[in-house]
């Protein structure tokens, strides 16, 4: 195989992982492998001390080297097979960490890419659905070290084999005995590799079917409310039919060349095994060797073939098939993070002068030929509230993830006290805004690290947050206060909150960061327009001189706002304060306000 293989590239990544897993699992395997050859040994000796007819004590002696033999090798495997379970479960979550972490750094556009999902859930369902990867490839280099072992053992018992041979003549019927085992031996590799590689063609679409059939049970509702209100199993049933047929139809022929290469292999291997038989009762009958040995080298000729085949089949065939799902799982650890990094240092200022102006900035998604910000003119400064409204899809939140630096402008720029943000060190200017997104999360951790999003906390400072907010009354309930785990995902003491209590954890959360930007980005879409309102209302009281945009389709959250932009299909179409705004009665925001203002309005 090539240095630049697919299997060795990925092999040293996997390696990487955990470097005790392959040594150590190499050492089981000599060991476990061992014993059926000293068995066989110790099996003929006993056989020909009986058939010569030699004492009791001797082949008592015999009997007890082959049992304590095999505890001893029975002890010492028991240890290495602990042991290997144990850097296999390092290897493993080692591996996961690696596959989290890669995920993790990614840089937030391509984590949103349609893609990169794909590519990743396809990776996760290859080791589902049939074991094809990094599994595969794992046990395939344990088979290849098992056979290579075994192919070892078996040649050094066979060279023994051979001296005796020679001893007593008749080489040539040794040697046609010999082609006729390789022969044979060959003839099944190589139908093997024709057969084999149009099996594991048909078995690939197999594979690709299944995934398909899994898709639709978990991507359509077929057994959730939907599916039942709606009547979707008819639908279902029809759309899994035709899959259904289709499946059928290919699994057909991919079995039927695995029968196929399973009858000529084992009529290749019964052929094989014997001329193995021939060639060792040929020998022993000449007088090279006693009969008892006959069991012996039988057996290690049987496996040596054996192994060899194994070995070949493991190198060309099973390495080969694994290919096209390794260079997914090597795609994924070498997609590359393209977002320039910045070097600038931000400047840590006590009186949080931050001012960010949009300078003709636009915006597409990757794959999206359409612009979902167009031409976005807009300054804001440091202290004021912004409040961003428009229909949904209009492009506000667009809007933040750009001036976060989720993304980087399509074209445009966008500054920060003069200096382009691109420019700026990355991490150190994520760290001027607290965000609560609709979408936002909280992890299955104590409600400390939930606050906090670090593994420790300030007791003090995250309970004021907590009750800044709303939640001391629930708080309070807590019978170990930051301490308790929130959901049931890893302790059964864990508390679930309700949707409303969440919310209130994740405004602490941003209030806990104290970065000079505090940015709601509807995070109380799903509550009515009044009680969103009085949240909004409230939270303004709590930011004090930080700078706090609001975004919504809703307009409860403008009234105190210093300045509001409208934005109406990916453009900023006003700009203004709410009474500015109202006076204009052909603009997008009269039409929005005039349209929610009974919900909002005494």
């Amino acid at each position: 195989m090539r240095k630049d293989n697919v299997t060795i590239k990925t092999l040293r990544l996997y390696h990487s992982f955990n470097k005790k897993y392959f040594p150590m699992s190499f050492l089981q395997i000599v060991f476990s492998s061992s014993s059926p050859y000293f068995n066989l040994w110790m099996s003929a000796e006993i056989v020909t001390a009986l058939y010569e007819g030699r004492g009791k004590q001797a082949i008592f002696t015999l009997i007890a080297i082959t049992l304590f033999g095999n505890l001893f090798i029975h002890i010492v495997g028991t240890l290495l097979s602990n042991a290997v379970s144990l850097q296999f479960e390092k290897l493993n979550t080692n591996e996961s960490l690696a596959f989290n972490r890669k995920t993790l750094s990614l840089d937030y556009d391509k984590l949103e890419d349609p893609e990169v999902r794909t590519l990743r859930r396809k990776i996760e369902e290859n080791s589902w659905t049939n074991g094809y990867g990094i599994k595969h490839m794992r046990e395939s280099v344990n088979r290849l070290m098992s056979s290579a072992v075994k192919v070892v053992f078996s040649l050094i018992f066979f060279i023994e084999m051979l001296i005796k041979i020679i001893e007593v003549g008749f080489y040539w019927v040794g040697l046609v005995l010999a082609l006729g085992m390789v022969s044979f031996a060959v003839l099944n590799y190589l139908w093997g590799l024709k057969v084999g590689g149009k099996n594991a063609k048909y078995w690939g679409i197999v594979h690709d079917m299944m995934l398909k059939e899994n898709r639709i049970s978990r991507g359509t509702g077929y057994y959730g409310l939907d599916g039942r209100i709606y009547r979707q199993a008819d639908m279902i049933r029809k759309l899994e039919d035709k899959l259904n047929r289709e499946h059928l139809a290919i699994f057909s022929k991919a079995n039927h060349y695995s029968f196929k290469m399973g009858v000529l292999t084992l009529i290749l291997s019964w052929t094989s095994a014997l001329f193995n038989y021939l060639l060792v009762c040929f020998y022993c009958a000449m007088g090279a060797f006693p009969v008892g040995n006959v069991i012996k080298y039988t057996g290690y000729l049987g496996r040596f073939m054996g192994d060899i085949a194994l070995l070949f089949d493991t190198l060309f065939r099973s390495f080969k098939e694994n290919e096209q799902f390794l260079k997914l799982y090597l795609e994924y650890f070498d997609i590359p993070n393209d977002m320039y990094q910045g070097s600038l240092a931000v400047e840590k200022r006590s009186d949080k002068k931050y001012d960010i102006e949009f300078r003709n900035v636009s915006f597409k998604y990757a794959g999206s030929e359409n612009y979902a910000l167009k031409n976005v003119n807009l300054t804001f400064n440091v202290g004021e509230r912004l409040a961003v409204v428009g229909m949904n899809g209009s492009g506000k939140t667009t809007f933040i993830k750009l001036m976060c630096r989720l993304y980087d402008p399509t074209d445009g720029e966008i500054y920060m006290n003069d200096f382009n943000i691109r420019k700026y060190d990355y991490r150190q200017y994520l760290d001027l805004f607290s965000v609560v997104f609709q979408d936002y999360s909280l992890l299955a951790l104590p409600l400390g690290n939930n606050v906090s999003s670090a593994a420790t906390w300030d007791a003090e400072k995250a309970e004021r947050c907590l009750r800044e907010v709303g939640f001391g009354e629930r708080y309070d309930d807590m019978p170990k206060g930051l301490e308790t785990p929130l959901y049931k995902d890893f302790d059964n003491k864990g508390v679930n909150v309700s949707g409303g209590e969440a919310q209130k954890i994740a405004l602490a959360r941003a209030l806990y960061k104290d970065a000079p930007f505090i940015i709601l980005d509807e995070p109380t879409a799903a509550l009515d327009p009044i009680a969103e309102a009085e949240i909004y209302a409230k939270f303004d009281e709590i930011v004090g001189d930080k700078t706090a945009i609001y975004i919504s389709h809703r307009l409860s959250s403008c009234r105190f706002c210093d300045k509001i932009a409208v934005f109406d299909n990916g453009e900023i179409v006003q700009v203004g304060s709410h009474e500015e705004l109202l006076t204009d009665e052909n603009g997008k925001y009269y039409e929005l306000w005039t349209a929610q203002a009974q919900y909002y309005t005494k």
